[in-house]
């Protein structure tokens, strides 16, 4: 009796959950409402259906150095920059299995820092639990969207399809920092395991991968990228370092440093949307050039928009 009792007691609170948790999902549509890291899946979710190309994931190197804005206006590529700060590895498998609810992108970029961003093995199990029950219980994930509603405290932010103008500029003291060396970094803990999930979901779903790591001094070093190189060779995924290019995109770190080359600044992150639409342009993917397409009209709309703030922040930043 005791155990049919236990049985039907958590029965009606999991229906509850799903209940509450699907208002909430609903409410949280309007990023207004819901705070800081947890917008990208509020964005991400209130884009039309089957209308992203490629979704980028990633930490905060992700939203400080694609700008889909320039992809669309140089290529006619939709893309989404689903990044958060200090995203771990758990959340960019979640935040990626729902923007797979309702996209289907021909690619996934994964801008590797997050890969090397260590957990204890009680940190990880903890941070995978709880992203787990965030994904199938929204309630725990937006549970505090009842305060901008009651206080009338909304949580105002630019949105340029995931990614952030960040217009300041604290130059990096430049050295070899890309340094051959024929050691390796290890990844974090529990790391490879999600890698290996996201590589078979996506695959699952005919969705290309490449890993990229952009230009970052503080970041990267050639014994992540042996380990990077390595993985993705094992893994038959494709992996870009511009780190290795910083010449090629012309990154100049005394103009394009956003804090002492930790992160690029709008100045970087132009020069590096602009070699990543190249190389997307010449890869095996073959993206669609939607420009001209009505149904996608917004997008020409935002891209103008975004162009004319733009070189009003580079006239700035350059002192023109």
């Amino acid at each position: 009796m005791q155990i049919f009792k236990n049985i039907l007691f958590i029965l009606i609170l999991v229906i509850l959950l799903t209940g509450i948790s699907g208002w909430m999902e609903s409410a949280a549509k309007d990023e207004d409402l819901v705070q800081g890291r947890n917008k990208s899946i509020s964005r991400i979710s209130r884009e039309p259906d089957q209308t992203i190309d490629v979704l980028i994931l990633g930490d905060s190197l992700s939203y400080s150095s694609i700008a889909p804005p320039i992809l669309w206006k140089d290529h006619g590529i939709t893309s989404y920059v689903c990044g958060q700060p200090g995203q771990k590895i758990q959340e960019t498998y979640y935040l990626l299995k729902t923007a797979l609810e309702k996209q289907s992108p021909r690619l996934v970029i994964l801008e590797t820092n997050v890969l090397f961003r260590g957990q204890g093995k009680l940190d990880s199990l903890k941070e995978s639990v709880a992203e787990a029950g965030n994904y199938h219980f929204p309630i725990f994930r937006f549970h505090d969207i009842w305060k901008p509603l009651l206080m009338e405290k909304l949580y105002k932010g630019e949105n340029y399809k995931g990614f952030e103008i960040r217009d300041g500029i604290q130059s990096y003291k430049e050295d070899d920092y890309m340094k051959e060396s024929a050691q390796k970094e290890e990844m974090g803990e529990n790391v490879e395991g999600y890698i290996e999930r996201i590589v078979e979901m996506c695959r699952e779903k005919n969705v290309e991968i490449l890993l990229l790591s952009t230009p970052s001094p503080q970041n990267y070093n050639y014994r992540k990228h042996n380990t990077l190189a390595e993985y993705a060779q094992k893994q038959n995924l494709s992996y870009m370092n511009m780190n290795m290019a910083v010449k090629e995109i012309g990154i100049d770190w005394k103009t394009d440093s956003l804090d002492k080359g930790d992160h690029l600044n709008l100045s970087g992150a132009c020069k590096v949307t602009a070699y990543l639409g190249e190389y997307l342009d010449k890869s095996e993917w073959k993206l669609p050039d939607h420009r001209g397409d009505a149904a996608l009209s917004a997008w020409e709309k935002e891209a103008e928009e975004f162009e004319q703030k733009v070189t009003e922040k580079l006239k700035v930043m350059r002192g023109k």
